[in-house]
């Protein structure tokens, strides 16, 4: 029996089974595909991501795969440069195509001892009081204490838990591509300019090897979004866009892709979870998804590791959906708003004009980007400091960084005073005393995820607090 099965072996059901796995939870993770998908979604990492994978060790790994961009705002297309004082050490994009992050994140699930299995298709599951059973596509049956879905918008999972996902179906469908051309890589920079001004959605650009990444509209939405286009449909929606297919050939992949907008009514049914898209669906716009949905595992991977480890505080494992499902409803909502600003319509073109002017004031600026990058995420922990519920931005201490002290995914005491403890809890949260000039309290508590659950110096206080996050003391 598993501790827990993880039905999907995407970026997000492989950043769960790493974090899981920190804390000694047997997990398995399953994916229907037989190999992984060359298929590339996703192209980046926003800060907040970006910050995650140096929480864990993981940065450097990612760093030698990918390219550093400027951090600038750009919401629904529209430019404008980084205003000062971001608060991060990561002030860029990660340029990182997804299936290597898919890769690193499989070799960092198998390194900390996660078993993964391709070609394995869960259709059923049902669940006690004790566990859950997952059953195959070829009839095999297997057991865990819980099962999480990370399978995608399409979510078996969900379907089968009966979770409902409203919000509103596809309007528009893009086809997506990476293959070779024969055009003069100058003559097809002059097209993309010329037709992006009438058509946000098309674009083509160099990927190296000799290869372009095109996108297009579809002539229709698809009744199964599954099947791939062919590549002579490929080849005449250019046309129609651009006037030339750009001789198009030697596709590497060729896939679909729709503006759908929904969300799980319900993250946690008994012993199953939602989590990443199988959670929440939305269109690509900021590049959004895939942050949201490895964000979501670093979020739930402590917390169910402390229910498996039988020290959760009640409501711990709930708190997943109380703090994910609003985060996620935000980036619909700045995804719907980003849709209606890219219309060449006349209302939104003025909305539009009058959102770049408003992005000439920094602060609207700082907030939007915040936003996007999700380093603006606050939980609602209740009435505090404004550091309360926030996540930490990495800071050079007096022996190190900070980051450097939570790879290994527990909580975190970092103290200024010298005067405080957490014996009861030392085997979940490291007490370091050091001290920042970049920390303006005398101690803050930090949760494995890195947000600030107490900040303060009276002893009594921080004891009032520690079991909310932390469960028990251990006398």
């Amino acid at each position: 029996m598993f501790d827990v099965i993880v039905a999907g072996g995407g970026p997000t059901g492989l950043m769960l089974a790493g974090e899981l796995r920190l804390h000694g939870v047997r997990v398995l993770v399953l994916e229907k595909d037989a190999e992984p998908s060359r298929i590339v979604r996703s192209l980046g990492l926003h800060v907040r991501s970006i910050e995650v994978m140096d929480q864990r060790g993981l940065l450097e790994r990612f760093l030698a795969h990918g390219q550093k961009y400027a951090l600038g705002g750009h919401f629904a297309g529209i430019d404008k440069p980084r205003p000062d004082r971001m608060d991060t050490a990561h002030a860029y994009i990660l340029g990182i195509p997804q299936n290597v992050t898919d890769r690193l994140l499989a070799e960092r699930a198998t390194e900390v001892g996660v078993e993964i299995r391709r070609g394995c298709e869960l259709v059923g599951l049902s669940q006690d009081d004790h566990g859950v059973t997952a059953e195959l596509a070829d009839g095999t049956r297997l057991r865990s204490r819980y099962l999480v879905g990370c399978d995608g918008g399409r979510s078996t999972v969900r379907k089968l838990l009966g979770v409902g996902f409203p919000g509103e179906p596809a309007r528009a469908e893009w086809l997506l591509a990476e293959m070779r051309v024969t055009e003069e890589p100058a003559t097809i920079a002059a097209i993309v300019a010329e037709v992006r001004k009438t058509n946000r959605g098309f674009g083509a650009g160099p990927i190296g090897g000799g290869e372009y990444r095109l996108v297009v509209p579809a002539e229709g939405v698809a009744a199964d979004r599954t099947v791939p286009p062919t590549l002579e449909e490929f080849r005449q929606r250019l046309r129609v866009f651009a006037g030339t297919d750009f001789g198009a050939h030697s596709p590497r992949w060729l896939s679909r892709f729709g503006d759908a907008t929904r969300q799980a009514e319900r993250y946690r049914v008994g012993r199953v979870l939602l989590a990443g898209d199988a959670a929440h669906v939305h269109p690509p716009l900021g590049g959004q998804g895939l942050n949201l949905g490895v964000q979501d595992a670093f979020n739930l991977g402590w917390k169910l590791a402390a229910e498996v480890g039988g020290w959760a505080p009640e409501g711990l494992l709930d708190s997943y959906h109380t703090e994910r499902h609003p985060v996620a409803a935000d980036v619909l909502n700045n995804t719907r708003a980003q849709s209606e600003l890219l219309s060449l319509e006349p209302g939104p073109q003025a909305v539009r004009r009058l959102m770049a002017e408003l992005m000439d004031f920094e602060e609207v600026n700082r907030y939007l980007i915040e936003k996007t990058t999700a380093i603006g995420v606050r939980y609602d922990f209740g009435e505090g400091h404004e550091l309360l519920g926030r996540r930490m931005r990495d800071m050079g201490l007096k022996r190190g960084r900070l980051y450097e002290l939570m790879h290994g995914g527990r909580g975190l005491l970092l103290d200024q005073t010298g005067r405080l403890s957490v014996a009861g809890w030392a085997d979940r949260v490291d007490h370091v005393v050091d001290g920042s000039e970049e920390l303006d309290v005398p101690a803050a508590l930090l949760r494995p995820d890195g947000h600030v659950a107490w900040v303060g110096e009276d002893q009594q206080d921080l004891l009032s607090r520690l079991p909310k996050w932390f469960g028990a003391a251990v006398t």
